[in-house]
């Protein structure tokens, strides 16, 4: 019944996805960057994708991996901004939901800068767009949690995830700020599978639900990984860490919190089958793009889903990814290293 009304809200925008999505690389155009021999002949092959003359005004002499990789970012902001502009409603905020994880980075990135002396105006630079808030820049004058939250973020709709960050988080140190880090990604992605379980109606609600599921066993393996590293998080501190949400929650979740060396957290990993294994076979995290892209693909089989805006997102960063990886080899001569690239479109 849901897709009856669908498309009288979100049919276009839908429409304009699956057309971003037919422009992902093949794996022929991916064939043709990876045997070009310079930058250039890369520029080259591009203009003849999706991507088109996106790099006409850049000249030969000033044409860089990091160059390359901010005028496909470019795109791919535009194309989100011009997507969220023909929604309303719901769909709106589930858009908004989606850049709250930028701005998390951004905040982080900010207080990070900021306790290392680092320049303003060059950490402004490294701040995701799509993260973007009116009161990022004065988050440098800040020296503790509480001053920040009082004067800067009290207003931004990140406001309601740092309920749990005070506790232990006395002197804004490089320990301190990746477990607000973390406790801010745990509250925000309960929160935005809260919205999806009560606004967004089927299919949607249930490919969402997959992909944040999954977003959180990354987060909570990740955590559990680097905290084997410091002797200073307990069990009980490493638990507020790790999402109620995924495949993991709530026995392997439970495991992982008590895991103290690697053994035990492989062996808590060996509950669920979709990482049985993964801490043996290469790059963690290749391995996770791996998973994410597949789950990514799959959301694109379901027909009047707003899930497929977050999917072409992700796939889109994966594919950016990828051509800077290629980029970047070519530009070193690192031939034999050109295809660990993650691709299944």
């Amino acid at each position: 019944m849901e897709g009856v009304y669908f498309n009288i809200d979100n049919g276009y925008v839908e429409g304009v996805v699956r057309g971003y999505r037919n422009g992902f690389l093949t794996s022929n155009q991916y064939l043709n960057l990876t045997q070009c021999d310079t930058l250039e002949d890369l520029k080259l092959q591009l203009s003849s994708t999706d991507y088109g003359n996106f790099l006409s005004s850049v000249s030969a002499e000033g044409l860089t991996t990091s160059v390359i990789q901010e005028h496909c970012a470019n795109k791919l902001y535009n194309e989100f901004n011009y997507i969220r502009n023909q929604l309303s409603g719901l769909s709106v905020k589930f858009m908004d939901y989606i850049t709250f994880g930028y701005m998390i980075d951004n905040v982080v990135l900010m207080i990070t800068g900021t306790i290392h002396a680092r320049d303003k105006s060059e950490i402004l630079s490294r701040c995701h767009p799509l993260g973007w808030f009116d009161t990022l820049p004065t988050l440098s004058v800040a020296t503790d949690l509480e001053s920040l939250y009082d004067t800067v973020l009290v207003d931004t709709p990140l406001a309601p995830f740092f309920k749990d960050c005070f506790d232990n988080a006395d002197e804004l140190d490089d320990l301190n700020i990746e477990i607000i880090r973390n406790k801010l990604y745990k509250a925000y992605l309960e929160d935005f599978a809260a919205f999806v379980s009560e606004n967004i109606p089927e299919p949607s609600k249930e490919i969402m639900l997959e992909l944040l599921g999954f977003e959180a066993d990354r987060r909570s393996i990740n955590v559990s990984l680097n905290s084997l590293q410091s002797d200073d998080i307990s069990d009980e501190l490493k638990r507020s860490l790790l999402p109620n949400l995924g495949k993991c929650y709530p026995v392997v979740t439970e495991m992982l919190a008590k895991s103290h060396d690697f053994e035990s957290v492989r062996a808590s990993l060996a509950n669920v089958y979709e990482f049985r294994g993964i801490l043996e076979n290469g790059n963690l995290e290749d391995q996770f793009y791996q998973l994410e892209m597949e789950l990514c693909r799959d959301a694109f089989t379901q027909q009047f889903a707003i899930s497929t805006v977050w999917a072409w997102m992700k796939s889109k960063e994966q594919e950016i990814r990828n051509i800077t990886w290629i980029a970047e080899c070519i530009a070193q001569n690192q031939r034999e290293r050109i295809n660990n690239y993650t691709s299944v479109y």
